[in-house]
């Protein structure tokens, strides 16, 4: 039996960098080390590091193997809860920058998604979409694929796609829901 290697990120955006470290963290002042909450760009991992350098949110560092000239190393990964409210208040944007800028491989889900069950389809997880919604991005993308977000919004103009995307990724990555679309376990 082959075990099946879980993917890692290469690419985090900085959420927010704490210089001196946790407040709440109890260790002597000499001993805090600064961290960086960070939000991978591949499968939206939360995860805090700790940097060789200052970092701005917004900042993109690498975080694969290797050398990595910004990160000293990876702490783990980091549950929603554990954000702080400013990592809470931008991750909204970065999500938004992050689909905007990767648009085709959001357009291939509308595109490709299929059924989950006989009752149930893909499209019908994002907020906003329900089986009327579903069923007319099902009949539109029959007739011809969905060539942008815009190109959506014109033939299906009750879907906003983007804040559709948006707002799935952040309900997964606060575990609302048992399936997953875009954020990897």
């Amino acid at each position: 039996m082959m075990l099946q290697r879980r993917a890692k990120e290469e690419n985090a955006i900085v959420l927010e960098y704490l210089k001196h470290g946790y407040l709440d963290d109890s260790r002597p002042m000499h001993k805090k080390e600064p961290a960086a909450q960070v939000i991978g760009k591949s499968y939206f991992t939360l995860l805090e590091i700790v940097p060789s350098v200052e970092l701005k949110p917004y900042d993109e560092v690498y975080i694969g193997e290797g050398k990595r000239d910004k990160v000293l190393y990876i702490k783990g990964i980091l549950p929603f809860e554990r954000l702080t409210q400013t990592a809470k208040t931008e991750i909204p944007f970065i999500i938004e920058k992050m689909v905007i800028s990767n648009e085709k491989h959001y357009l291939d889900f509308f595109n490709n998604a299929g059924p989950i069950s006989l009752r149930a389809h893909q499209l019908e997880l994002l907020p906003g979409v329900g089986r009327k919604h579903s069923q007319a991005l099902l009949d539109e993308r029959q007739k011809k694929p969905f060539e942008s977000f815009e190109d959506l919004r014109k033939r299906v103009p009750a879907v906003d796609p983007k804040k559709a995307i948006i707002e799935r990724i952040m309900e997964e990555l606060q575990e609302k829901d048992r399936h997953r679309l875009f954020v990897r376990r």
